[in-house]
């Protein structure tokens, strides 16, 4: 029987970190990381395999980061866990010893019992090279695209469809808007400006109800009557935990599905841990269940995983959530609460805007508009959340405001970021968007405390 003192199972953005923080906190120990994928995609890079990469080849993640560090690679799926004997049971009939796991195995796409999703040229997304190679077929027979979910999956996937293939694209959404979810209502609603201004039609308050056609899709059928002609449909409507194989080895199963884990990512076998996708979360802001599901999170949960195999020496603080997409050259992104969000959760709230030319002076080459929204606990000033919208280096901005939101601070903490600036790099440090958001959250804390009456 093969042996080995840490062994992980998964290969993607769980299972990768987990396994070199392991070996980073523990080099004495042997590794082995089994997967059941003789090659792992980028998960976030599969929409644009279908344009801007234009191929499954150009987006796998390399096995030389692994031999690098001397951890073993076995392609293999594990079928079955003996918690007593700490042994695992593979297809490929092998027995694997070890004295730590890490469960990293991911989600599965949801596919609902929509009649008709089982019909040819009906398709989720799935990490899997041979299932993408096979849409990727389908889609250069196409010309006529539906996408039920209008999520980040969905409009990524249908702007690089529309425009690097051409196809005719419609997004069936059952909210009012796309990534209503993830942005305040003047986000989401620029995002939809941004992809109808690219000939991609948005049908929202409305659900996928069947799909028709012979052997292959044909027609899809909307709760509200519609019909759509379709080549290709694709559900794109979130993913669902891997946890099979935990609650075959008995490990406990939180209330969303997940592997439930503590703080310390420990399953209810203190020899055993999980992270990303397939584990339980929750929020990091009320510690409640959180259904977030996104490879930076997951990326978080191995290397807490990883580093207390042995001793205890990382807590999880829960999700913050951090997205973000781009969309006709522009950044969407948010981090933590919506406004919306946080007064859904009982916060009375203060918010904080400003929007600036991300160079100094603003005819600077490579200059564009970034605009940034900041959502405060009123009651602390403490921030709950952020959304940006513009420049491309909003990406990184967003970052920022997630550790911003990591560590609590409080809107005077971020007027007195000290930010570095560069005239080909960002906006003045007068009108440093971060900074000028949360001053604004300010001033308006300012006026509606000299306007509240004063107490007797």
């Amino acid at each position: 029987m093969r042996r080995s003192d840490i062994v992980v199972i998964g290969g993607s953005a769980a299972g990768i970190p987990a396994a070199l923080t392991a070996r980073q906190f523990y080099p004495e120990h042997s590794v082995l990381l089994i997967r059941r994928e003789p090659q792992a995609l980028v998960p976030c890079g599969i929409p644009y395999i279908f344009g801007a990469i234009g191929s499954t080849e150009a987006d796998l993640i390399p096995d030389a980061m692994l031999q690098s560090a001397g951890i073993d690679l076995l392609v293999d799926e594990v079928t079955s866990i003996d918690r007593q004997r700490e042994v695992l049971a593979t297809a490929g009939g092998e027995e694997i010893g070890y004295r730590r796991l890490v469960l990293g195995v991911g989600s599965q796409p949801v596919v609902p019992p929509i009649p008709g999703a089982d019909k040819a040229n009906v398709f989720a997304i799935r990490k899997d090279v041979a299932y993408i190679e096979r849409m990727l077929a389908a889609f250069d027979r196409a010309s006529r695209l539906v996408i039920a979910g209008c999520g980040f999956i969905g409009v990524e996937l249908a702007e690089e469809n529309r425009r690097e293939r051409g196809l005719q694209v419609t997004i069936v959404e059952m909210l009012e808007h796309c990534l209503e979810q993830n942005y305040d209502l003047e986000f989401a609603q620029a995002a939809e400006e941004v992809l109808r201004s690219e000939g991609i039609d948005i049908l929202t308050n409305t659900t996928v109800e069947e799909i028709e056609g012979n052997e292959r899709a044909e027609r899809v059928i909307l709760s509200d009557g519609q019909v759509l002609p379709a080549d290709v449909v694709v559900l794109a409507l979130g993913a669902t935990a891997n946890s099979d194989l935990a609650r075959r080895a008995g490990l406990a199963i939180g209330p969303l599905g997940g592997i439930l884990v503590n703080r310390y990512q420990q399953t209810s076998d203190e020899h055993i841990f999980a992270a990303g996708d397939c584990a339980e979360k929750v929020s990091f802001f009320d510690g409640r269940p959180s259904p977030q599901k996104l490879a930076s999170i997951a990326t978080t949960e191995a290397r807490i995983a990883g580093a207390n195999l042995f001793a205890l020496q990382r807590a999880n603080p829960g999700t913050i959530g951090v997205y973000s997409t781009i969309l006709g050259g522009r950044a969407f992104a948010s981090a933590g609460l919506t406004e919306r969000a946080a007064r859904l959760a009982g916060y009375q709230v203060i918010t904080g805007q400003a929007e600036a030319i991300n160079r100094h002076p603003g005819c600077m080459p490579g200059g564009m508009s970034l605009r940034v929204k900041l959502v405060f606990d009123a009651a602390t000033r403490v921030l709950l959340g952020g959304q940006v919208m513009g420049a491309e280096s909003g990406g990184e901005m967003v970052n920022a405001i997630s550790a911003c939101v990591q560590e609590r601070m409080t809107a005077d903490d971020i007027a007195l970021f000290q930010a570095g600036s560069h005239p080909g790099l960002t906006a003045s440090p007068i009108t440093y968007q971060l900074v000028a958001a949360a001053e604004a959250a300010i001033a308006t804390w300012l006026k509606e405390r000299q306007a509240a009456p004063v107490p007797v």
